[in-house]
């Protein structure tokens, strides 16, 4: 299970650790690709083919369908882990997430969240004020 919050570093290679508990979920190879909210996703290899399933199902002829599947798809990387337990991340995905030299790697069972430290602070502060009123809003769907 791909659960937790832990902080690193970036390398000047453009490298990050994955926690010892995800290395053991995931294997040798993810897949990192864009994420929502600014954030990269990464996914076991495993985890990759179910969410490329979904998105393969989306309606082509759908403008936003073709754009979502662009943005997640398109920007996806298969990366290996190192002997070390680092992963490279490539230019295009940390620029987008805005990576600097402290990072957050978040495990939500079915993925990794990868963020830079000041980004994922700014969200978390966010969230934690309006939980309550997350919560409400998940048991309106059935949720809790």
């Amino acid at each position: 299970m791909l659960i937790g919050e832990f902080r690193h570093t970036i390398d000047d290679k453009k490298r990050i650790s994955m926690p010892a508990s995800f290395r053991r979920e995931i294997g040798k190879k993810m897949v990192i690709t864009k994420g929502l909210d600014s954030c990269l996703f990464a996914y076991t290899l495993d985890g990759w083919k179910k969410v490329s399933a979904e998105i393969d199902k989306l309606p082509m002829t759908q403008s936003a369908a073709r754009s979502f599947s662009r943005f997640i798809l398109g920007s996806a990387f298969e990366v290996e882990i190192d002997s070390m337990g680092r992963v490279l991340i490539p230019d295009h995905l940390k620029d987008f997430a805005d990576l600097k030299s402290r990072v957050v790697v978040v495990g939500l069972n079915d993925r990794v969240e990868i963020w830079d430290d000041r980004k994922w602070k700014e969200n978390i502060d966010k969230v934690e004020k309006q939980a309550d009123v997350l919560a409400e809003r998940l048991s309106e769907v059935g949720m809790f």
